[in-house]
């Protein structure tokens, strides 16, 4: 990595001030969005979504022009935990969709153009997305609507323009049948118009405000995940000298490449090993064979209200590229539960994560946080399985643990219906053993970012939760 890109970051996410819009000016600007922009979503039956067909021979919910997703069945047989086979409805979307940051350089900060979006499952109406959130179908105008702005920065060579950083990242491997999507962040040299509906905001007021309930975007928050900061030379270019806060230590957690408990090599091969004894086996069903899931004329669920289900709505935003169109969206059953659990070795922040297998993973194993329950499944009772370290969380004081962050944050609106999850990081103390479980492993946030770089490594989950990683108190 070029060490000034990660130098550049840096700067721009240890900076608060902002001539251009203060955090104050962006609360007060985005509530004028809310307020000023048309919106109206309502739930309706299937009867009533528009271009969208339960297909007769199978069941599956698709869209008239065969682009778009589709709601399909699928059967899992597994020997991965306690559940070996079910059946599910998921989501079948094989595009790749982009989303895109554009930065520029202004007075010597990195600045980020973020976008005030409302999407259909928004739980609080407006939240603040990356420059560019499309899907395939979106920017190649099958919906016969406008063009997302500033595409043209995305898919021309333009000689304005240098990437910072580009990835490939999966989506929810619980609800998503093998989706990935293009995270990029481009910077541009040239001066650019800032639409209405735009602001620039440094990386640093971006975690600011994900210390806010549902603020910032599921969309933002994977691309920013994967921002790396270089190395411990980088920290030397800045007189950071308050070394006693909890944020400076994920600062050295980011940096440091020496104080790591397992090489790199060591979690490869961890990764490998699990992998090569899973099994998942996924096959296509129709959706109309699910067992224990049932249709009626306003939702598909599962027989005991669990999991989640899918439900149809019609929307009306007014500034989109189509102001008014129905479709399927995904609604969870009860908010859930992600966290971190993090812990000092070797005096450098290691955070726990799991190897999790979930039905629409691209390559079977993806590392999750250290606590991932969707959809209310850590209640007892509620539950297949018993969730590992799941008591650190709900009664962190009782475990002598201490919560650094806590915040709801949202599933991203375009495919899920009002689905909010509790974020945490918690730090657990000396009497926290730093033997694990074979599915658990620690790793420095310097060691996740090598492995973000990497296609199907880190699951949206982790990487959502990583983004709210600040460096200044």
């Amino acid at each position: 990595m070029n060490k000034d890109v990660g130098y550049n970051f840096l700067k721009s996410a240890i900076t608060l001030s902002n001539p251009y819009m203060s955090l104050d000016d962006f609360m007060k600007w985005l509530e004028e969005k809310k307020a000023s922009t048309h919106h109206n979503i309502q739930e309706i039956p299937f009867a009533e979504l528009e271009n969208w067909e339960f297909e007769r021979e199978t069941g599956n919910l698709v869209h008239s022009s065969g682009k778009f997703f589709s709601i399909e069945g699928i059967q899992i047989k597994t020997n991965w935990g306690n559940v070996k086979e079910w059946t599910q409805p998921i989501i079948n979307q094989p595009e790749i969709g982009f989303l895109g940051i554009i930065t520029k350089k202004i007075d010597g900060v990195l600045y980020f153009l973020m976008q005030a979006k409302i999407e259909p499952g928004n739980i609080n109406t407006v939240q603040i997305s990356p420059t560019l959130q499309a899907t395939k179908s979106n920017y190649t105008q099958v919906h016969k609507g406008n063009p997302p702005l500033y595409l043209e920065y995305f898919i021309e060579k333009r000689e304005d323009v240098n990437i910072l950083l580009d990835q490939l990242q999966s989506e929810q491997g619980a609800r998503f049948l093998r989706k990935r999507n293009r995270n990029i962040i481009i910077e541009v040299t040239s001066d650019i118009q800032v639409n209405e509906d735009f602001c620039w905001l440094t990386l640093g007021q971006i975690k600011e405000l994900l210390k806010l309930d549902n603020v910032i975007n599921m969309d933002t928050r994977t691309v920013i995940s994967g921002i790396s900061y270089g190395d411990l030379s980088t920290l030397k270019q800045f007189a950071l000298t308050n070394s006693s806060t909890v944020e400076y230590d994920f600062l050295i957690s980011e940096l440091d490449t020496k104080n790591a408990m397992n090489t790199v090599e060591d979690i490869i091969s961890w990764i490998t090993r699990l992998k090569a004894f899973a099994e998942l086996e996924v096959d296509k069903i129709p959706l109309k064979d699910l067992n224990e899931w049932t249709k009626d004329e306003f939702s598909i669920h599962h027989l005991q209200q669990k999991y989640f289900s899918v439900i149809g709505v019609r929307a009306e935003i007014g500034n989109r590229e189509v102001a008014s169109w129905t479709q399927p969206l995904v609604k969870s059953a009860q908010e859930g539960i992600i966290a971190f659990i993090i812990k000092k070795i070797n005096g450098v922040y290691h955070f726990l994560v799991q190897a999790k297998m979930e039905s629409g993973n691209f390559d079977i194993i993806e590392l999750a946080p250290s606590v991932q329950c969707l959809t209310g499944n850590y209640r007892k009772g509620l539950n297949e399985y018993e969730v590992e370290f799941i008591d650190y969380v709900l009664e962190p004081e009782k475990n002598k643990a201490k919560v650094l962050y806590s915040s709801f944050q949202s599933e991203e609106g375009g495919r899920f219906f009002e689905e909010q999850n509790k974020n945490m990081i918690i730090e657990v103390g000396d009497d926290f053993s730093v033997d694990l479980p074979e599915k658990y492993n620690w790793m420095t946030l310097n060691q996740i970012k090598t492995f973000i770089k990497f296609n199907n490594y880190l699951n949206i989950q982790s990487r959502s939760l990583l983004s709210v990683v600040r460096f200044i108190n």
